[in-house]
């Protein structure tokens, strides 16, 4: 098992099959954002804009979790535990409204790390009494298109008091820009995790480069 480092939270790249660019590939994308040094991969494939077949899931998992091990970086999955544990996924991430976070921690226990999305005070207070969360992902900091089902936008004022209320590890996502980075990392957080800020990049190293050189608390 891999041990959580709060330092790969600084690039977290989310990405499925909806999030593509025309004349672009999931694997080829995801190795593009690899090569620039993103941090961390999620797999999170889902909602009506999803492409792929339910046949073609695993082998596709397989094969992006084999291009983040070549680049040795922890591949994620979204909600899906038999997904993770067939492919040894590195780590999985949870949401409010997927599968109980008691049943997955007991389920990955020592086998991969585990994130929770947590937006508001009461779901970091009640995450903060679950052991075996390694970091919580919160937001979205600003209206974001990239989510059918995003909740409603906290602000970075919001995004500071859940800081404050944890020690845990915070990821920022939801309409994250580059130009916000700098504002974002003066919350406190450990990084940014982003959708079309990579994904629709026309210069993803230099999109890259910018989350790396923000001020983030690690």
């Amino acid at each position: 098992m891999q041990k959580f480092n709060s330092q790969l939270l600084r690039a977290y790249f989310i990405c499925g099959s909806q999030d593509v660019p025309a004349g672009k590939t999931l694997p080829g994308l995801v190795e593009e954002a690899l090569k620039a040094g993103i941090t961390a991969y999620q797999f999170r494939d889902k909602g009506p804009r999803s492409t792929l077949a339910a046949a073609a899931r695993l082998p596709l998992a397989r094969q992006l979790h084999g291009l983040c091990q070549q680049y040795h970086v922890p591949f994620f999955v979204d909600d899906d535990v038999d997904l993770a544990q067939a492919i040894g996924a590195e780590g999985i991430h949870v949401g409010q409204s997927d599968e109980a976070i008691k049943q997955v921690v007991a389920a990955v226990h020592e086998q991969m790390m585990v994130g929770y999305s947590c937006s508001t005070l009461a779901e970091i207070i009640q995450g903060d009494h679950i052991g075996g969360i390694d970091y919580y992902g919160s937001g979205p900091i600003f209206a974001t298109q990239s989510k059918d089902d995003a909740d409603p936008e906290i602000g970075l004022s919001g995004l500071t008091q859940l800081v404050e209320q944890t020690n845990r590890p915070i990821v920022a996502i939801g309409g994250i820009t580059v130009e916000s980075l700098p504002a974002i990392a003066q919350t406190g957080a450990a990084g940014a995790s982003v959708i079309s800020m990579i994904a629709s990049s026309t210069n993803i190293k230099q999109t890259v480069q910018a989350m790396l050189a923000a001020p983030w608390n690690n």
